[in-house]
């Protein structure tokens, strides 16, 4: 006890006096920590900002477009730290790409918004700006943010010139009936011509030579002079503050402490905490918790008026409720819901699985989650006898379908089976007995199993796609060529200037949405870009191809293709499952079959005892007969065995093959 006694004696001397002038200074975190009460997903003690400030006559909504790595997001950056909205440091390199894929990657995969505040001529203005995704597969993104813009800045790269996606952008914009301000960014770089680029402009897009604004985003060379010009020509939104609410969600994400966070452009009224609001899609009713604007971080505000955009969270729990597109208005004061958006096309479907059945559910809610993000993707479900249960996913193009991929694994952590992607053909039936059991004269096939017989079909469809080529004029000849083996047909060609040409072809979309891009790139040193659009259906001569094992056929692996490409095709999957298959004690045929027609083979020979070898010399007849019992009963063994094809195996041969 004396000891305990001494000991606790010994250790309050030790403590600093709570008193007096020796008192040690209160502990402070360290300055990476948050303060202690700091919460990450509450607004409380933050200051809301007042955006009554803002009326509709000075707030300036725009897009920034441009083809891939034209330095949209370093434009994005510049005038973030020239508005005051983030401080000024090196490290400010690309801000608004916020997803670990997009940094990895250096592309923008999703079109993230910001407020800028800025004063011109005396007058504080509110600027709500949207950085866009520039590659093709992402063009959904693009479509979408222009809905909620008045205008859009066009960025061209001065060396680079007009490229295929600055083409689809313009066009894009221009049919949405938007202001367009024309910028040549990177005029720092040693080959830059920007005389060459504003002809371009001219001669494409009608636009003057004198409205382009020459910008160095990397520098910060004239960048002013855009906030200025998208202050003098694009026009404030036409809406109006005592009109009732009328809310169009065109972007949302999913945060598991809040639930459901919509990014909203108002079109009319006002929006404030503790309305009671409709979702004009599922009809239910909802409480708004938190309204603000992104700077691009949430910053809360007391209210969000009409022609602003900014973000609400209305304890939406289920990913289900909150569409994209979707018409949010008062409680007993409903609205002639908005448009919306046009569902996206998919050009692409792959098939995906867990790796493991067990973690069915979670990837399932991982899906639901992602799409919510994603609205572009379309999912079915799927099962197969080799892999599962599963889902078919529609995507927009390989790199979405990519990207999407990294982001499920990135973001929740979910390992899959992605299948080798496919695209979804028609059939016009002649039989009337399918007729009446699918209901319809013209089905779409997404899946091989449901390709119908030759004979009960009038015609197949396939999907085909309008590309857009711009290239250097001295590789023309093998980009026909390439276009050629392809099965395009030359739709127009028109030089941009002495040096660069844009075709126009129309292609079968299976002959594009493998590797037709990294072809394109190496055959042209990597100075051709690439965009195509839907160009609807044509007839084509399609079948199906099985893959049988020692005569049985395996369903995973049938194919629809071409007729002019299934022996090339064949003889490619015959060879790779000749690689994947485990040798058996028995010979396996492998075979690629159109119908009773085989059309490639490969011969995975069987494991063999060597029966001879107790043989020394002798008569020849010996062995002969010791050969001949072997042969009998592995032919015997071929006939009762069945060919067990392990899931590993199926698994590379339906991956994708991306060193193909």
């Amino acid at each position: 006890m004396a000891l305990a006694g001494r000991a606790v004696l010994r250790w309050r001397a030790r403590l600093p006096s709570p008193r007096g002038p020796a008192a040690a200074p209160p502990c402070r975190a360290a300055a990476w920590l948050p303060a202690w009460g700091g919460r990450r997903y509450s607004s409380r003690g933050e200051e809301k900002l007042d955006m009554s400030m803002y009326p509709v006559e000075s707030i300036r909504n725009f897009s920034i477009i441009a083809h891939v790595d034209h330095g949209k997001s370093t434009l994005a950056d510049r005038l973030l730290e020239i508005t005051g909205t983030i401080s000024k440091t090196d490290r400010n390199k690309q801000v608004l790409d916020k997803l670990q894929v997009e940094r990895e990657r250096g592309i923008t995969v999703k079109a993230q918004s910001a407020s800028l505040f800025y004063n011109h001529e005396g007058i504080n203005y509110l600027l709500n700006l949207i950085d866009t995704p520039g590659h093709v597969d992402f063009s959904y993104e693009v479509s979408r943010s222009l809905s909620a813009c008045q205008g859009v800045i066009l960025v061209v790269d001065a060396n680079e010139g007009v490229q295929a996606q600055t083409v689809a952008n313009f066009y894009l914009a221009f049919e949405a009936q938007l202001s367009i301000i024309p910028v040549i960014n990177k005029i720092d770089l040693k080959n830059a011509d920007p005389e060459r680029v504003e002809k371009q402009i001219e001669k494409l897009f009608d636009i003057p030579t004198d409205e382009c604004i020459r910008i160095s985003a990397k520098q910060g060379t004239n960048v002013e002079k855009v906030l200025q010009k998208v202050i003098e020509k694009i026009p404030p939104p036409q809406c109006n503050t005592a009109d009732p609410l009328k809310a169009l969600v065109f972007d949302s994400t999913f945060d598991h402490y809040r639930g459901v966070v919509a990014n909203i452009a108002l079109f009319g009224g006002e929006i404030a905490k503790g309305h009671k609001i409709v979702s004009a899609h599922t009809k239910k009713r909802y409480e708004v918790n938190e309204v603000g604007i992104l700077t691009p971080d949430e910053q809360p505000t007391h209210k969000l008026y009409a022609g602003q955009v900014g973000y609400l969270i209305a304890g939406m729990k289920e990913v289900a409720e909150a569409q994209i597109g979707d018409t949010l208005f008062l409680y007993k004061q409903p609205v002639e819901p908005l448009p919306g958006f046009k569902s996206a096309k998919p050009m692409v479907f792959a098939g995906i699985y867990p790796i493991d059945q067990t973690e069915y559910n979670n990837l399932k809610s991982a899906l639901e989650r992602l799409t919510l993000n994603d609205s572009s993707v379309t999912v079915h479900r799927d099962s197969s006898l080799a892999l599962g249960a599963g889902w078919r996913l529609g995507f927009l193009g390989l790199l979405h379908m990519e990207v999407f991929n990294q982001r499920l694994e990135q973001e929740y952590n979910m390992s899959v089976i992605l299948t080798a992607p496919t695209v979804p053909y028609k059939a016009v039936l002649s039989s009337a007995k399918l007729i009446k059991e699918y209901g319809k004269e013209q089905i779409t096939i997404i899946n091989p199993a449901q390709f119908p017989d030759k004979l009960s079909v009038s015609e197949y469809l396939e999907p085909t796609v309008l590309g857009t080529i711009v290239t250097p004029h001295e590789y023309i000849g093998k980009i026909i060529t390439l276009c050629q083996d392809r099965r395009a047909v030359q739709k127009d060609m028109l030089y941009i200037d002495e040096n660069r040409v844009m075709l126009k072809y129309l292609f079968p979309l299976n002959e594009i949405v493998v590797d037709f891009y990294d072809a394109l790139k190496s055959l042209s040193s990597g100075y051709a870009s690439f965009d195509y659009e839907d160009a609807g259906y044509q007839s084509a001569d399609l079948i199906k191809m099985d893959i049988l094992l020692n005569g049985n056929p395996v369903e995973e692996l049938a194919t629809i293709i071409h007729n002019d490409k299934a022996r090339a095709a064949g003889k490619l999957l015959c060879e790779r499952l000749k690689e994947t298959i485990p040798r058996q004690l028995f010979e396996i045929a492998i075979q690629a079959a159109i119908g009773k027609k085989i059309i490639a083979r490969e011969t995975l020979k069987a494991y063999r005892k060597n029966v001879v070898a107790k043989c020394y010399g002798g008569d020849i007849t010996r062995r002969m007969k010791l050969l001949k019992r072997q042969a009998e009963g592995k032919r015997l063994m071929r006939k009762i065995g069945n060919v067990e094809v392990p899931r590993d195996a199926f698994i590379r041969v339906l991956k994708r093959e991306t060193d193909k």
